[in-house]
């Protein structure tokens, strides 16, 4: 079963995330509401794939992201976020994230992408 941390402030948006998930045959082994802990649960969880919001309190998931790959540079990271955060989700591929996805998503998008980045 393919192992999903999910990071996101917004604790309907990390729900939604995670019916979704786990109703395609993922197992959701953390959640965490902001970078910091996203980084942390990484490293005690070692997910298949993190999916990290942009936006967020304490550390922001570009952040999270660099010390992420830092730890782990074969981590595969999802960046899910809003529309008009076209600067920061650029940013997030150049620094190792291998796919974006933009809010609202459509549950058959989220599980193609991620399934094609787990299969990379």
């Amino acid at each position: 079963m393919k192992r999903v941390l999910i990071v996101d402030d917004a604790a309907f948006m990390r729900m939604a995330l995670k019916t979704i998930l786990e109703k395609n045959g993922f197992e959701v082994v953390a959640e965490a509401e902001n970078g910091a802990m996203g980084v942390k649960k990484y490293i005690s969880c070692q997910p298949d794939l993190v999916t990290m919001d942009i936006t967020m309190p304490e550390m922001d998931g570009i952040r999270a992201l660099k010390e992420i790959k830092a730890i782990d540079p074969n981590a595969k990271v999802v960046m899910i976020s809003a529309l008009g955060q076209e600067p920061h989700i650029k940013e997030a591929i150049k620094l190792g994230a291998k796919y974006f996805i933009v809010k609202p998503f459509k549950e058959e998008h989220v599980i193609e992408i991620l399934n094609k980045v787990l299969s990379a």
